[in-house]
């Protein structure tokens, strides 16, 4: 019964809220025949993005390895939000990645952990 709570509480805490959807591609400066980890500004990228996952603002996201771009999930309240707590991270500030698009989403379904 304690496991079917918890994994009822962790339910409602996601399903129902408002997420944004931020699409990225491979900018000017990224070395396409490098993987992510040798890329220039990596170690100032990986805390910067550690640090808003600590905080609760990036939920899930990654690279997509064949084009150099990616993907974040993250929770806002508004598109402005997203793009202010965005605007200091090292890859975009040094042309390794461009915004594509922000797109707000909402989850419907999801899995229990």
């Amino acid at each position: 019964m304690v496991e079917e709570t918890a994994t009822s509480q962790r339910a409602t805490t996601r399903i129902g809220k408002t997420f944004f959807m931020m699409l990225s591609k491979a900018g000017p400066n990224r070395d396409l025949s490098k993987g992510s980890r040798q890329q220039a500004y990596w170690d100032q990228h990986a805390e910067f993005i550690d640090g808003l996952v600590d905080d609760g603002f990036i939920t899930l996201g990654g690279p997509f390895e064949d084009e150099g771009g990616a993907v974040l999930v993250v929770r806002a309240a508004s598109e402005a939000e997203v793009r202010e707590r965005m605007k200091d991270d090292p890859w975009y500030q040094n042309g390794l990645l461009e915004l594509v698009s922000i797109k707000r989403w909402t989850v419907f379904i999801d899995q229990p952990d």
